[in-house]
């Protein structure tokens, strides 16, 4: 069996198709969502990832609020700022992009956004309402990989999901998603990290197999069973001197080998990455829609 590829760029655009006629909606009863973005420094990787989101917010007709910050600034000036954007009704959501200049204290300034206009999902208000099981805003790359699974048909009820890799962005909350009680959930999950002592054994046993592990081809083809479902979220950059560039992108799962045995896997690039900045979007106009009392989906 040759794998089918789920491609993460068609369901983005797919999701976004969708977005930008519920924000049309909303603008005919004169609700603009808004989006902040805060970049504090030079950092090029960051510069490129919140040019990105200005695009996709201009695109969908969302109002893009764009701060961007000299590297020595201060703790209490980016934390005045914040300030500023939680009472301004016009910011529905508030992304500080990751990670601050050194001397920055990154958890203070998780802490002082408004949870209600939290679309990265981080504050430890909606990190708890998520495990409990409550109405949050679910962080992006998680939210978005189950969207994957939903939209490519894959059953997650009472599936066996192992997820490799426990961060804080990825494996952590997307383990909590999996095992709630709802349609996106009731899976059995395995989580597994550099402590795990036999990582196959685990890999083996896979429905749904996460990696997230930040590493070139963490998972062989002899760590799979016939059949697997796998969702590659790791972005590495390998040396290739046919690019241009000198380096080519490639995922955790060593993909040439993995996709003769999986059903379904995500490629890298074209797989998770394209759905973070749409689930960003799709919080933004969730977070509009309860400061405007709209009932969400």
């Amino acid at each position: 069996m040759t794998a089918q590829i789920i491609d993460g760029k068609q369901v983005a655009a797919d999701m976004r198709a969708e977005l930008k006629a519920e924000v049309a909606e909303l603008a005919k009863k004169g609700i603009v969502p808004g989006l902040a973005v805060v970049l504090v420094g030079e950092d090029p990787a960051s510069k490129s990832y919140v040019t990105a989101k200005e695009r996709a917010c201009e695109d969908m007709g969302i109002y893009s609020d764009d701060n961007r910050l000299a590297a020595d600034t201060s703790q209490e000036e980016l934390m005045a700022l914040i300030e500023k954007l939680n009472k301004d009704p016009k910011i529905n959501g508030i992304l500080v992009q990751l990670p601050l200049p050194d001397g920055l204290n990154e958890a203070e300034v998780l802490l002082a956004i408004d949870p209600v206009k939290d679309v990265d999902g981080f504050h430890p208000v909606n990190v708890g309402k998520m495990v409990v099981g409550e109405k949050a805003f679910l962080p992006c790359t998680p939210h978005g990989i189950l969207q994957l699974l939903m939209r490519s048909n894959v059953t997650i009820k009472g599936a066996e999901v192992v997820i490799v890799g426990r961060s804080n962005i990825v494996g952590k909350p997307l383990a909590n998603m999996l095992i709630q009680k709802n349609p996106t959930g009731n899976a059995t999950v395995t989580v597994c990290h550099t402590r795990t002592k036999d990582l196959s054994y685990h890999t083996k046993r896979a429905d749904i197999l996460i990696a997230a592990a930040g590493r070139p081809k963490t998972v062989t083809a002899d760590m799979v069973k016939e059949g697997v479902v796998v969702i590659d979220v790791g972005v590495n950059r390998v040396e290739d001197a046919t690019k241009k560039k000198g380096y080519r992108l490639v995922g955790d799962v060593d993909f040439e080998a993995v996709k003769e045995k999986a059903s379904l896997i995500t490629p890298v690039p074209g797989g998770v990455g394209p759905m973070t900045i749409t689930m960003l979007l799709y919080n933004t106009v969730e977070s509009a829609k309860r400061a405007a009392g709209i009932d969400e989906h």
